[in-house]
C-alpha cells in the first residue's frame, strides 16, 4: 500500500503510517501535479491546502481513503469520492482544545483591542486612552453551534464568569442545561448577545449564515469572533455592519479566500483582528489529528471501518470493539447470499435481534452489501457498497426485534430476486466465533469459512454416504459436516466443510445422486 501525504502534518503520524504502508510526502504540489501523481497511490493525507477535486479522484485508479488531518472537509469533494468508493475521514476531536483556546483568545483580543495596542507600542506610540476595552464578565455570549468546539468555548467561558446563550437545532434543552448553558432560537441569541462566537460547520445550509439580516437583529456594539470557517460570515455584509457601527470589533481566523489577498478590505479595517487560520496550529494538536488520520487511513487500507468516516458510519473504539466479530459475520452471510441467490437481486431485508437490536447497526448493513457484491464487483468497500446497491435497484431494508429465539443476537438476511428468495441467519457463539445457524429455514451451525458445499437432499439412507465417496474418489478431503431436517424421511439440509476447491465435473456427479435436488459449492 502506498500513501501520499500532500499537506505538512506533524512527524509522529507519519512515522505510524510507515509502519503499515509506504509512505511519500510530497507538499506544495499544484493541482496537475497532484493529478499525474495520484494514480499510484491507495491513500491520501492533506490538510487544508491541497484541493481534492473530483478530478482529482477521478484520476486515482487506487485511491480507497482520503484523510484531512483536521476537522472540516470543504477542501475535498465528498460527493465525488463517495461515487467512486473512496472513504473520506477527519478528525474531528484532535484540535478541539486548541481552536477553543483560539476562540477565547479572540474573545479576549476584541474585548480589550490587544492586537491593535500591541502594534501602536510597536510603532513609537503610548495611547491609553484609544484602546478603551470592555470586560468579559457578566457579557452575554452567543455560541452559533455546540458541537465538540462549541461545547469547549462554552465551558471556558462560564468560567470567565460569562452568561452563555447558544443555538443548535440538533441540541435537547436537557442538554444544553446539563451543560449550564441557555438553548434559544438564532434570531432571540442575535439579539441578546454582547458576544458573537461561530462553530458550524461550511455548508450549503451555513454559507453566508452571519449576513446583513443578521446584523440587523444584533445589539449595537457587538463583537464577533469566527474561527469556524471562512464563508460562514459574509464578510463584506460584516464591513458594513463595522462601518454602521453595529459591530464594535471582529476577529476572524478563517476567510472566505485563503490566504487572505493583500487588498483584502478587511486589512485595512482596523476593528477587524485577522490571524491565518491559527485555529488548530498548537503543537499538541497536530500531533493528536496527524495520528488520529493514520491511524484511520491504516484502518481503512487494512479492510477495517473508520471511527471518523464523513461518507460512511463512524465507529468509535468501543463500539468498534462489539461489533468487530459481527461485521465480520455480516460481509460473510453477504458472500453466502451471493453464491447461493439465483436471478437478478432486486431487495436485501436485514432483521436485526436481541442484543443488537440496541446497537448501531448501519455499519453491520454496509458490511453484509460488501460481502454480497463484492464477487462480482471488484474494489466494492463499506462506502461504495450503498451506493452501488441503490444503483442497480437493489432496495435495502432493516428491521429490529428485541426477540432472537434461542440466542442472545441473530442477523437474518433475505435476498430477495426474480427467482426463490434466500434466508440466512448467523449469530455469534462466544466473543468472536462466528456461525451459520439457519439456512432457509433448516437449522445449521456452521463456521462461513473456506469451501462449504451445501446440498438439499431427501433424508434417506445412503444419500450422504454417496457423496461422501464420489468426494473420496476425486481427492477430496471431508473437514466437517452439519445436517439440518425439516421433518424425518423428509427434506434435509447438508453443510458440507471441505479442504479444497472440488473439480468443475463433481458438482455435475453430485447433483445426479439420487436423493439430492440441488447442490451448491461457496467460498468464504
Amino acid at each position: 500500500m502506498r500513501v501520499l501525504v500532500a499537506d505538512p502534518v506533524a512527524q509522529e503520524g507519519i512515522e505510524l503510517l510507515r509502519q503499515g504502508a509506504e509512505v511519500d510526502v510530497v507538499t506544495g504540489l499544484a493541482r496537475e501535479e497532484l493529478i499525474e501523481r495520484i494514480a499510484q497511490y491507495d491513500g491520501l493525507v492533506v490538510r487544508s491546502e491541497t484541493k481534492v477535486t473530483a478530478e482529482v479522484i477521478a484520476a486515482a485508479e487506487r485511491l480507497k481513503v482520503v484523510a484531512r488531518a483536521g476537522v472540516g472537509v470543504d477542501n475535498i469533494d465528498v460527493d465525488a469520492a463517495t461515487r467512486r468508493g473512496v472513504v473520506v475521514v477527519n478528525s474531528p476531536d484532535g484540535n478541539t482544545v486548541a481552536a477553543a483556546e483560539q476562540t477565547i483568545a479572540l474573545l479576549f483580543g476584541v474585548a480589550r483591542n490587544t492586537p491593535q495596542a500591541h502594534q501602536s507600542v510597536k510603532a513609537g506610540k503610548w495611547e491609553r486612552s484609544r484602546f478603551l476595552g470592555v470586560e468579559l464578565y457578566g457579557k452575554v455570549l452567543g455560541v452559533v453551534g455546540l458541537g465538540k468546539i462549541g461545547q469547549q468555548v462554552a465551558r471556558r467561558a462560564r468560567g470567565l464568569e460569562m452568561r452563555v446563550v447558544v443555538s443548535d437545532p440538533y441540541v435537547t434543552t436537557e442538554h444544553a442545561q446539563r451543560l449550564g448553558v441557555e438553548l434559544v432560537e438564532l434570531p432571540q441569541l442575535l439579539a441578546m448577545a454582547d458576544f458573537l462566537t461561530i462553530h458550524v460547520p461550511l455548508t450549503k445550509e451555513t454559507r453566508h449564515l452571519i449576513s446583513d439580516t443578521q446584523f440587523d437583529r444584533m445589539k449595537t456594539g457587538v463583537r464577533l469572533v469566527n474561527c469556524a470557517r471562512g464563508g460562514v460570515v459574509d464578510e463584506a455584509a460584516l464591513l458594513r455592519a463595522i462601518e454602521s457601527g453595529k459591530v464594535a470589533a471582529a476577529a476572524l481566523d478563517v476567510f472566505e479566500k485563503e490566504p487572505l489577498p493583500a487588498d483584502s478590505p478587511l486589512l485595512r479595517c482596523e476593528k477587524v483582528i485577522t490571524t491565518p487560520h491559527l485555529g488548530a496550529s498548537t503543537r499538541e494538536a497536530q500531533v493528536n489529528v496527524s495520528v488520529d488520520v493514520a491511524e484511520q487511513v491504516l484502518d481503512v487500507l487494512q479492510g477495517r471501518p473508520a471511527r471518523s468516516a464523513i461518507n460512511s458510519p463512524s465507529v468509535s473504539p468501543e463500539m468498534l470493539g462489539v461489533l468487530e466479530p459481527f461485521l465480520r459475520l455480516s460481509e460473510k452471510i453477504g458472500r453466502l447470499q451471493a453464491q447461493l441467490a439465483d436471478g437478478r437481486i432486486s431487495g436485501v431485508e436485514v432483521t436485526y435481534s436481541g442484543d443488537l437490536a440496541d446497537l448501531e447497526t448501519a455499519p453491520l448493513t454496509r458490511a453484509l452489501l460488501k460481502g454480497l457484491l463484492d464477487p462480482a464487483i471488484s474494489g466494492v468497500n463499506y462506502v461504495s457498497a450503498p451506493v452501488i446497491a441503490e444503483g442497480r435497484g437493489i432496495r435495502v431494508t432493516e428491521t429490529r426485534s428485541a426477540s432472537s429465539e434461542d440466542y442472545t443476537s441473530l442477523i437474518t438476511v433475505t435476498v430477495r430476486s426474480d427467482k426463490e428468495p434466500v434466508v440466512v441467519s448467523g449469530t455469534l457463539f462466544g466473543k468472536h466465533d462466528i456461525r451459520i445457524v439457519s439456512l432457509d429455514g433448516y437449522r445449521i451451525d456452521v463456521e462461513p469459512e473456506g469451501y462449504l458445499l451445501f446440498m438439499l437432499h431427501r433424508d434417506r439412507p445412503g444419500v450422504i454416504g454417496l457423496v461422501g465417496t464420489l468426494l473420496g474418489q476425486h481427492n477430496v478431503n471431508i473437514a466437517g459436516m452439519n445436517v439440518g431436517r425439516e421433518s424425518i424421511r423428509g427434506n434435509a439440509l447438508m453443510a458440507l466443510k471441505i479442504d479444497e476447491a472440488m473439480p468443475p465435473d463433481l458438482l455435475p456427479e453430485i447433483q445426479q445422486v439420487p436423493g439430492v435436488r440441488r447442490v451448491r459449492l461457496v467460498e468464504l
